[in-house]
């Protein structure tokens, strides 16, 4: 419970104290007798006992009175508003290479796809006031989810995205295009694109390093990660018979130009060798892009006063009625 003018209360110890002085005026004697033996004897009834009740009532209703005057309530509700987040767009490899099933969850072993979309699922979890967007791209891009708050949403356009979904390739310049255009109306202080990718840029018309330049221009922080084992991937294939095997793959990733287009927009370059790895770039990431939000607040109360004052009331109505018919004194 808080009080709207607390500074009211301070007449409350001013009560007491008049209560106290009041009391030590009633044990006084109103008769004075020459000896105590001639009164000593008699009995103390009880209304003699609880004659000061009245007395004691009025000044309980009183103070009642000025807690209620002090404006009591109780929080029903606290609510804030975010007056700005960051603005992140996810940028994801879907090319043919991402089956390789180098990766594992919960014990089993899945494609990069597969993994990726889960680890990414946590990370949009993680966040609780930003704008998140999602571009995949093979030879081409395309936008998955344009930048929305409403993650349950972007989560169940994260799990359509499937392999074999875009003509093959890795176009890594036209991922980070496609996810500029995402973010060139934004005003969020904070810009941030991250990208994930398992090869060498080898498709599309734009130039990563000339698409890095550009984010740069635009004030956008790039995150690039390089996805896959070192050295050699199990790769699913499937012989003339129809029986299902691997084959392993070289894994071939541009780490110099990735490193290239996070150093050219002040961001990062990482690498995820396996699960847990890459489970732990995004949770970097989301530890390094959390930034001190504004935030204005409201409150929704439940006002009290009205349950002091009605007790005062009663108070004040029983001291009354005690006066007046079994405490009533004669002149």
């Amino acid at each position: 419970m808080i009080f709207k003018d607390p500074f009211i209360l301070i007449l409350v110890p001013a009560v007491l104290v008049l209560l106290f002085w009041t009391a030590l005026r009633l044990r006084s004697a109103s008769l004075r007798f020459p000896s105590g033996n001639l009164v000593g004897s008699l009995h103390r009834t009880w209304k003699i006992r609880f004659f000061w009740a009245p007395a004691f009532l009025r000044y309980l209703a009183v103070i009642l009175f000025i807690i209620a005057l002090s404006g009591p309530r109780s929080v029903l509700e606290e609510a804030k508003h975010e007056i700005e987040g960051i603005d992140i767009v996810l940028a994801i490899d879907g090319s043919g290479s991402m089956a390789a099933e180098d990766f594992t969850l919960k014990g089993q072993r899945y494609n990069r796809l597969e993994v990726i979309k889960s680890v990414v699922g946590e990370f949009i979890d993680a966040r609780k006031s930003d704008r998140i967007g999602l571009v995949a791209f093979a030879g081409l891009a395309y936008t998955v989810s344009p930048l929305t708050t409403d993650y349950s949403w972007l989560k169940t356009n994260l799990e359509r995205l499937q392999l074999n979904m875009m003509e093959d390739g890795t176009a890594i310049g036209s991922g980070i295009s496609a996810s500029l255009s995402r973010l060139q109306k934004s005003e969020a202080k904070s810009k941030v694109i991250i990208l994930l990718t398992d090869g060498v840029n080898n498709r599309g018309k734009v130039d990563p390093v000339a698409a890095a330049k550009a984010a740069k221009v635009m004030g956008v922080k790039v995150y690039t990660i390089g996805a896959g084992t070192n050295g050699m991937a199990p790769y699913p294939v499937q012989d003339i018979w129809g029986r299902h095997g691997y084959q392993n793959v070289p894994v071939e990733i541009d780490e110099e130009t990735l490193r290239t287009i996070a150093d050219t927009t002040g961001g990062r370059y990482f690498r995820a060798t396996d699960t847990d790895s890459l489970r732990d770039v995004y949770n970097e990431i989301d530890r390094l892009e959390k930034t001190k939000i504004e935030e204005t607040g409201y409150r929704e109360y439940k006002e009290l006063f009205v349950y002091f004052l009605g007790a005062a009331l009663i108070l004040l109505l029983l001291a009354v009625a005690l006066e007046s018919t079994v405490f009533l004194r004669l002149p």
